[in-house]
């Protein structure tokens, strides 16, 4: 890597202005913690002039967070310098991001003011600025809608005054690839000093991180990006396909890197979705839960043959699970005969045949085939059943607050009535151990997934746990319209699933 990208994260800014977020210090601490193992070069904390809130969670991540250096914005008026100066003054390294409106929509309609007063404001703020820090970046906000020549006059008083970074916002996503490039280039051929461009892209119409990437290759040194493209509107570019783009397409970019922990990448993601209440869509790049997922017979097959027929990411080195088979009704027979292996079944000839025309029949009528309708299948194939030697014959919950929940539950061991009863740390915890303890069986809860099979009030819950030993992890299914129930059910059923495989194991032993 001869030059690096400088990845300027803006989820807690930008990224927090989407509609209904609102974050709490406690919360942009926790993000701000993982931007920095994530090892983004700057973190945006807030704007702290707004509120009493964002003024506090600036101070107390420029205070706390370790390496990355901490930014703040502001307005061009001088109190809101001061006022940003005052949040970010504790931190190791700090900047100062000032914005002023260029356009001639928004000075007319929003600000009232005309070039001549934008030029003196941005004079004075950017000196003003500077005289706290030496680190201070200049925003002409919608700079794609402004005239180029005032453009090039605002953008080089803030060079002249102490600016270090000038960032090109495109602030309505109007930009286009080619366009929004050669404006970079055009800056950096008008703009006379020593300074780093930067590119700040909306996803109006779907093309913020083609912008930034166009950015990059016209000369752009850093990209202001929000995890999973979460802000304003339709959003910022997102910071993982940036990070991404930029390591796959090397040849493209030549000597460009960043010095982003991309196996932090997923992680960074799932706590956003989690503390905005912003969920990842499936088909998400990098990040999705689909990012590595197969249904198509033609993409399982070469995935399965090599990954890299049909994935130019590894998914290890994001922080996402390596490749996943899918079965539906788009599968072939190669990605079934794979999937059967892998739960131990092996068929071949009339056999393998008929469980596959009506693993084909099942998928028409079905979104996703479950591993309980395989071995169903299988086992009527073989002629055989696969017998839960675990059934669950009753339960009761209780939960009250500020006390560990307690579970009891009835179950028959070869139809025999077993009973237990135990606490937990939430419902389905204290179901846990209380299986554990009627079947003697010790198992690991790795993953807990809960999803509506139908809608309305009684609809269905449908609930996959994971369970893994030191031999063995496994994933039951339980579906009821009782969300405890189908809990209970799921977990019996990955029980029943690690009893196979450990019988499996001694049976194939060799003595």
């Amino acid at each position: 890597m001869d030059e690096q990208v400088i990845i300027f994260d803006t989820t807690l800014r930008d990224g927090e202005q989407s509609p209904g977020i609102s974050l709490d210090v406690l919360e942009k601490l926790e993000i701000a913690e993982q931007l920095a193992r994530l090892n983004v070069d700057y973190i945006e904390a807030g704007f702290p002039v707004a509120s009493q809130g964002d003024f506090e969670a600036v101070q107390a991540i420029a205070r706390r967070v370790q390496g990355p250096t901490i930014a703040a914005l502001s307005r061009t008026q001088l109190r809101d310098v001061d006022r940003c100066w005052s949040a970010l003054r504790d931190a190791e390294q700090a900047r100062i991001h000032i914005f002023i409106s260029t356009s001639p929509s928004h000075l007319t309609h929003m600000l009232k003011m005309t070039n001549e007063t934008v030029l003196e404001e941005v004079k004075a703020s950017v000196a003003h600025a500077r005289s706290f820090t030496d680190d201070v970046e200049f925003s002409p906000q919608d700079a794609t809608r402004t005239p180029l020549d005032f453009l090039y006059q605002v953008l080089q008083v803030a060079v002249d005054n102490g600016a270090g970074t000038l960032n090109i916002p495109d602030t309505v996503g109007y930009g286009i690839p080619s366009e929004f490039g050669r404006m970079i280039e055009e800056v950096r051929r008008n703009v006379n000093g020593d300074y780093v461009i930067s590119s700040h892209c909306h996803n109006d119409l779907g093309l913020a991180t083609a912008n930034s990437l166009a950015a990059v290759a016209s000369g752009a040194r850093q990209v202001e990006c929000c995890i999973n493209g979460i802000g304003e509107r339709a959003g910022n570019a997102a910071l993982e396909e940036i990070v991404m783009a930029l390591r796959v397409r090397a040849d493209l970019f030549k000597g460009l890197g960043t010095q982003i922990h991309t196996e932090e990448l997923a992680k960074a993601s799932r706590l956003v979705a989690r503390l905005t209440g912003y969920p990842v869509q499936y088909n998400k790049s990098v990040v999705g839960r689909n990012a590595f997922a197969h249904e198509s017979g033609i993409h399982q097959h070469g995935v399965l043959a090599d990954r890299s027929t049909y994935e130019v990411i590894d998914a290890t080195s994001v922080g996402q699970q390596g490749s996943q088979i899918i079965l539906g009704k788009h599968s072939g027979r190669h990605a079934f005969t794979s999937t059967l292996k892998d739960m131990g079944f092996d068929l071949a000839g009339d056999a393998l045949n008929a469980a596959f025309e009506r693993f084909k029949e099942m998928a028409d009528r079905k979104t996703e085939i479950t591993a309980a309708d395989l071995e169903a299948i299988v086992a009527d194939e073989l002629g055989v059943t696969v017998a839960e030697r675990f059934e669950l014959q009753a339960l009761s919950v209780q939960a009250t607050s500020g006390e560990p929940a307690r579970a009891k539950v009835s179950i028959a061991i070869d139809g025999k009535p077993v009973t237990a009863e135990s606490t937990g740390n939430g419902m389905v915890d204290a179901i846990g151990r209380a299986l554990q303890d009627a079947t003697g069986m010790m198992a690991q809860l790795t993953g807990f997934t809960v999803a509506s099979v139908t809608g309305g009030v009684d609809a269905l819950g449908d609930v996959v746990v994971t369970l893994r030993t030191e031999d063995a992890e496994v994933s039951g299914r339980g579906i009821s319209t009782d969300i405890v129930e189908a809990s209970a059910k799921a977990y019996l059923n990955a029980l029943n699933r690690l009893l196979r495989a450990s019988e499996k194991a001694s049976n194939t032993e060799t003595p």
